[in-house]
């Protein structure tokens, strides 16, 4: 169990098998097929297939700032799915940031925290990687929040859509990030504790809860 230097990991002993499983998940099949498909498939084609996979996340966006007070976002964010799904061509072109409209992703785990609701424990999830039991509620709680889901829920092909350009979404940010990637989990002397300080100064930040004691999280606590 750990607790020190703002990390709350009561789990540690399971949460680092999930992250030896998650490692040689990566290192077998991740890895070598995110190389494979950016090296077959040109940038930006992959780049379109990433635009797609983000305008389907957008109506939930939009449903995370409603629920969160801030309706300018929640606005914009329904500005971009209209633009993007039209003119922006299903949503393969960003076509509101071309035009200069700037998105605002964010989550349930997010408006947790701006309701008030604590972090938790830190947990790594089997495929998924890092997270808090703040955010893991929030994973879920996303799926049902998002309008699409209800559009493609019934038992057609259609359903596979979403899951499937978040999957390519997923393999061109592997790829994308090879290196950096690929430093934490192969060349850091403890690659579960770099990957658990990297996450949650990260996911910290984004939600404007660092603290003056928080870590550097690319300062490996077990190099030598």
């Amino acid at each position: 169990m750990t607790r020190t230097a703002g990390i709350n990991d009561p789990y540690e002993t399971t949460n680092r098998k999930i992250h030896a499983f998650n490692k040689g998940l990566d290192r077998n099949l991740v890895r070598p097929v995110a190389q494979g498909y950016g090296y077959v498939v040109p940038v930006e084609i992959r780049n379109t297939v990433n635009n797609f996979s983000d305008n389907l996340s957008t109506p939930g966006y939009a449903v995370n700032s409603l629920l969160q007070g801030d309706l300018a976002s929640a606005g914009v964010s329904v500005i971009r799915f209209v633009l993007n799904t039209t003119i922006g061509l299903g949503g393969f072109v960003d076509a509101a940031s071309e035009l200069k409209i700037a998105d605002r992703k964010t989550d349930f785990g997010e408006t947790l925290s701006v309701w008030g609701a604590g972090e938790g424990a830190y947990i790594e999830l089997p495929l998924f990687g890092p997270s808090t039991q703040r955010s893991t509620v929030g994973l879920v709680v996303d799926f049902f929040t998002n309008p699409l889901t209800f559009a493609t829920i019934e038992d057609v092909p259609e359903r596979y859509v979403p899951p499937v350009s978040k999957g390519f979404a997923g393999l061109n940010n592997r790829e994308k990030f090879s290196d950096t990637i690929d430093s934490v989990l192969y060349e850091s002397a403890d690659s579960y504790a770099q990957t658990r300080q990297i996450y949650l100064q990260n996911r910290r930040f984004e939600l404007g809860e660092n603290s003056a004691d928080d870590f550097d999280p690319y300062e490996d606590p077990y190099a030598q």
